[in-house]
């Protein structure tokens, strides 16, 4: 899970707008940022690890200076967490491309041979992102070969058709070429979010933006046009025409966990509102609660995420809601800092319990979703150590058994606390007096309800089904990896029951 933006002005720069857009999009990661623009001649890059904030400043206005730019924060999912690894990438043949990328590809080692080796090309870094800029360029080189040079725009967008029927997994990419204007394509399944918007420009024709979540367009003037569709390039020239070519046939799939817990509920991905999901997730949750026969004092959201499905569990079952954990707003989002220390440390920084909340009460702690079971463990704590009588559980997903292999850093089953463990063990290993998961139909419904026109959704992470196709070979090599040994060296304390329970299948 990354966040990308791109912005083709006619005739003003975009440093801002790439910064403010960056900002809203900084939920989809914290470990790095960059920024590329482009003058027309050259580009202006820079990028380090760190939040927006924190790695530019006003002086960057002055060097990044250009009427074409895009951003990308970083969390990352392949790679090392190396600054060396923060996006863009740059390729300087042919044309010069610099590409921003979301997503996950699940066939690097086959790519990155042929790129090596048939190619002789260098790779830097250890990133997917950079084999998948290396292969468009390969493409639109062999493009060249077989067209010329004389339309390099259709070289472009033949270079990116080729480019998609090689790479395998998911990927939403934003791409600047000197001299030709922006890229913008998705996966034939559509996994990973991207969106085209445009505004009118101060002079003649129309800016255009791409970015994951529609909700970087609006800070800056932009209307969002549509989704770009899956299988689908979309090209910006230097004139700022918008060229338009479905490139491989798709269909649609998107990554269901985005509505669950990436995107913001403020963002419209694929035509369905996410808040408008989460509202229907509570509807279904809120069935089970009520079924249960539990005596319930009050529903606590986990924030921020779980507020509108525990608004609407709490709506549909006349159970009182509360606030009853107050977020630390200045600590990053826990489930995607980068390793499980540093995420079981930030969970005291993060949240701290009201007491009056919970002494002598039985409360019901609605979370989007439980992956490792890190946070949601320590808050279950907390809510006893303030008073608390009967601690309860509903997660607005089902349990997260498999890998995710398209982004989401879930890489290997051993970080999943419902991987091997039933419903009754993972409560007593959470340390709650009873649990409950949401149904993968009513979740499948609650965003397939928003477009009946989605053919289906990615819920691999839930059911193991891959979209795309994976091997076992490839899921076996990631589990074998050296960044997925690195974590395992991190999981929860010798003696918990999940700890023992995983080594005992290592």
């Amino acid at each position: 899970m990354c966040g990308i933006l791109g912005i083709a002005n006619r005739d003003s720069d975009v440093f801002a707008e790439i910064y403010d857009g960056l900002l809203m999009l900084q939920h989809r990661g914290q470990d790095a940022s960059g920024i590329v623009t482009y003058t027309g001649e050259f580009f202006r890059e820079r990028k380090e690890n760190g939040l927006v904030k924190d790695v530019f400043g006003p002086q960057d206005a002055e060097t990044l200076v250009g009427t074409i730019g895009m951003g990308h924060v970083r969390y990352p999912t392949a790679g090392s967490l190396s600054a060396a690894e923060a996006q863009p990438f740059f390729v300087n043949a042919p044309y010069g491309i610099y590409l921003v990328h979301n997503g996950n590809i699940t066939n690097t080692a086959e790519q990155r041979e042929k790129v090596t080796g048939k190619y002789s090309r260098h790779l830097r870094t250890t990133s997917d992102s950079e084999i998948l800029l290396n292969v468009l360029a390969d493409k639109v080189a062999d493009a060249i070969k077989v067209n010329g040079n004389a339309d390099p725009i259709r070289n472009i967008l033949a270079g990116a058709k080729m480019t998609m029927e090689r790479v395998q997994g998911a990927y939403s990419v934003i791409c600047m070429i000197a001299g030709v204007g922006m890229l913008a394509f998705r996966d034939p399944y559509g996994i990973r979010p991207l969106s085209v918007a445009k505004r009118a420009a101060k002079g003649d024709g129309d800016d255009y933006a791409f970015a994951s979540e529609d909700v970087a367009f609006g800070i800056n003037g932009f209307e969002k046009i549509r989704d770009v569709k899956p299988g689908e390039a979309l090209l910006v020239d230097l004139d700022g025409n918008l060229h338009e070519f479905q490139a491989v046939e798709g269909r649609l799939n998107p990554c269901i966990f985005e509505y669950v817990y990436l995107a913001r509920p403020d963002t419209m991905l694929d035509g369905v509102s996410v808040y408008k999901t989460q509202l229907r997730m509570g509807q279904a949750l809120a069935q089970q609660i009520k079924e249960s026969g539990l005596e319930i004092d009050s529903i606590i959201p986990v924030p921020d995420s779980a507020r509108p499905v525990a608004l609407e569990v709490a709506n549909a079952t006349g159970i009182r809601y509360r606030e009853g954990l107050v977020k630390n707003r200045y600590v990053g989002r826990t489930f995607i800092m980068p390793g499980q220390q540093e995420r079981k440390k930030s969970v005291r920084r993060k949240l701290n319990a009201i007491p009056l909340e919970f002494k002598g009460l039985n409360v019901l702690l609605i979370d989007d979703s439980i992956v490792r079971g890190n946070t949601i463990k320590k808050i279950v704590e907390m809510c006893r150590d303030a008073g608390a009588k009967k601690v309860y559980i509903a997660s607005a997903s089902p349990p997260v058994k498999y890998p995710n292999v398209y982004g989401i850093d879930m890489p290997t089953k051993h970080e999943l606390i419902a991987n091997g463990l039933g419903v009754d063990e993972i409560r007593q290993e959470l340390g709650a007096d009873a649990l409950f998961y949401q149904n993968l139909d009513d979740l499948v419904w609650a965003a397939k309800e928003g477009n009946p026109d989605i053919e289906g959704f990615d819920c691999s992470c839930f059911n193991g089904e891959y979209v795309t196709g994976v091997t076992q070979d490839y899921l076996d090599a990631l589990e074998n990896s050296s960044r997925v040994s690195a974590k395992i060296k991190d999981m929860p304390a010798a003696g918990s029951s999940w700890n023992q329970d995983q080594a005992a299948s290592n």
